[in-house]
């Protein structure tokens, strides 16, 4: 099935919009681990259509990313029909319209998944999207606001009836957030009353998750948490799904040089000052599973400059080929911390 004339949603992986962490340069490193389609952060309508330079950035892309969307959050008709013709601008492949965003600051204000609350509304800023843009128009939304409200069904007949051409579902009510499993059964019931493509979303963290998704009748699986600082999972799950052979995990090596390659990108789009420190959040990722390795990430932590975390992780690489073979590796961490410390701070 086809969001568009050049975009294949048949069997696709997608990266899923998070904010602070689905910049450029993340999208990029998913990309070329295999992600078919990816998304900018969400960003506010009602920022782009004032001119806020934050929320413009966001919505800088490049052509190594596509096919790509913009994706827009918002509660008021006319600033959402104004963003996506900004959005359209900046050339992207389709437009996303946000209507599952859980956070209160977001939900509260009737936007994101607060729409689930007020269906007429939800279809008004649909209609105010769809007039803003020449471009295809897309939903990411959740199954209602809570368990007594699940509204799936009737979003579905509506999104279609005015022309949306894909939703991604998120298999969680508003009320779960994060919690909880993913409720992938309404998968299936959507499916069947639904003739556009459909992207599933939630509890996506292995392989084997994006399989059994694609067997509940999905056209895509969207992949969100299950990426943060693992963008292997695209070329993986790619890989299972052609063969049913998993792929044997990153090396320490090998998970180092794609840090550093994120790292320098982070760097090239925001800046040394905010792209170091504002990386921070991936070294867990990076660096799951490995022993010993906790302290090594706490040192990457302290630092402040490209160069210096850039030499940190060479030498945690040369200290990796060892493998912790002589027993020394938890030492070598602990020693070159306190060293971090003491060139930073004293």
């Amino acid at each position: 099935m086809k969001i568009a004339s050049h975009i294949s949603v048949s069997q696709s992986l997608a990266l899923a919009p998070m904010e602070d962490v689905t910049d450029m340069s993340y999208r990029l490193i998913c990309k070329r681990m295999g992600a078919d389609l990816v998304y900018t952060e969400f960003t506010n309508s009602d920022a782009l259509v004032r001119a806020i330079p934050a929320s413009l950035k966001k919505i800088r892309l490049s052509e190594e990313e596509r096919p790509i969307a913009i994706q827009l959050y918002g509660s008021l008709e006319e600033s959402m029909e104004g963003a996506a013709r900004i959005a359209e601008s900046m050339c992207p492949d389709f437009i996303d319209i946000n209507c599952g965003c859980w956070v209160k600051k977001v939900a509260s204000r009737g936007a994101g998944a607060g729409l689930l609350r007020d269906l007429k509304q939800f279809e008004s800023i649909v209609k105010s999207v769809i007039r803003g843009t020449t471009l295809p128009v897309t939903v990411k939304t959740r199954l209602g606001w809570d368990e007594q409200s699940i509204v799936i069904l009737d979003v579905v007949k509506m999104l279609e009836a005015n022309g949306v051409r894909a939703l991604t579902l998120h298999c969680r009510t508003r009320e779960q957030g994060h919690r909880g499993n993913a409720d992938w059964s309404w998968l299936e019931k959507v499916r069947k009353v639904l003739s556009i493509p459909l992207i599933g979303n939630g509890d996506l963290m292995t392989p084997q998750d994006v399989k059994r998704m694609f067997e509940t009748g999905c056209d895509g699986a969207m992949i969100g948490r299950g990426a943060i600082g693992n963008p292997w999972i695209f070329k993986q799950s790619k890989h299972f799904l052609k063969t049913g052979e998993l792929l044997p995990p990153p090396s320490l090596e090998e998970r180092i040089d794609v840090c550093k390659e994120h790292l320098k990108l982070s760097v090239e789009l925001h800046g040394e000052r905010k792209g170091v420190p504002g990386f921070r959040k991936f070294y867990a990722g990076y660096f799951k599973g490995f022993p010993h390795i906790s302290q090594a990430r706490i040192s990457l932590m302290a630092l402040f400059t490209l160069d210096a975390v850039l030499t940190k992780l060479d030498e945690i690489k040369d200290k990796g080929k060892e493998g912790g073979k002589d027993g020394r590796w938890e030492n070598f961490c602990e020693q070159k911390f306190s060293q971090t410390l003491s060139k930073n701070f004293d």
